[in-house]
């Protein structure tokens, strides 16, 4: 416990105070290509992603989301959610969706500017970092992604809420599982000294009574959602997004003896 809040606040404290330069590492090219683009990182994650950008930007054109709206930004758990719109359609500004799948929570870092930061959002809402596991990473690499995502939203976007949807416990990748939960640990840990952000926890919801993933929430590959799984997604996010309504306040209970009317 005690290791992981100071791994995450010395992280803090280091990449704040690089945040300009890594602010200004990867900017969104609106007039094409600038000199910062020497980074073969972010050039290669171009090349890998260039159809899924290209939709993004095909989107755009046909009609640009509004400022002040919501992004959902991730790996293919975002990308699958088909009804998102629908399920938070009390959001003022709408919601995006520019899940791209496969990606990694180091690929949301490198394009933050194309899938945040150009829409201006009041908050974003992030899922990644199970690939990233997957692919050998560890949960502190995981934490390094997500402040420098943090960091270069914030650069621009300072009055934008970031939340942190945990990463979930997929039965396929139950072997990494105290991966996920060391990385879990770890972003919670970070966001407690993160303003104006939140980590959503719909990793404890989507286990069963055995502490094991509910076989219900998720598909044949035992690692993408069903529809049950997305539901209990939307009970527990739905809380955390702007015009979410309140739950209802039961009356007060009668005092002992008093009548009923």
């Amino acid at each position: 416990m005690k290791s992981a809040l100071l791994a995450a606040a010395l992280l803090t404290a280091a990449l704040a105070s690089h945040a300009q330069t890594a602010s200004a590492a990867f900017p969104y090219e609106a007039d094409g290509s600038t000199a910062a683009d020497a980074s073969s990182e972010y050039l290669a994650a171009k090349a890998r992603w260039h159809n899924e950008l290209a939709a993004f930007a095909r989107a755009d054109q046909q009609q640009f989301p509004p400022p002040g709206g919501v992004v959902f930004v991730g790996s293919s758990t975002v990308r699958m959610w088909t009804r998102l719109a629908q399920d938070f359609a009390h959001v003022p500004g709408g919601v995006v969706n520019r899940g791209f799948g496969g990606s990694t929570l180091a690929d949301c870092s490198l394009f933050a500017r194309e899938l945040v930061v150009r829409y201006k959002p009041r908050q974003v809402m992030v899922y990644a970092g199970d690939n990233d596991l997957a692919e050998g990473r560890t949960p502190l690499q995981v934490l390094e992604s997500f402040a420098r995502f943090a960091n270069t939203v914030r650069a621009e976007l300072p009055n934008t809420r970031i939340s942190f949807i945990s990463v979930k416990p997929s039965p396929s990748r139950e072997h990494l599982m105290p991966q996920i939960r060391e990385t879990n640990h770890v972003v919670s840990a970070y966001l407690n000294l993160l303003p104006n952000s939140e980590y959503i926890d719909i990793h404890t919801p989507m286990l069963g009574a055995d502490g094991r993933p509910r076989p219900e929430l998720f598909r044949g590959d035992k690692l993408h959602m069903t529809d049950e799984g997305y539901r209990l997604w939307q009970s527990v996010i739905a809380a955390h997004l702007p015009g979410a309504v309140p739950a209802p306040i039961a009356p007060p209970a009668p005092a002992p003896g008093a009548s009923l009317p």
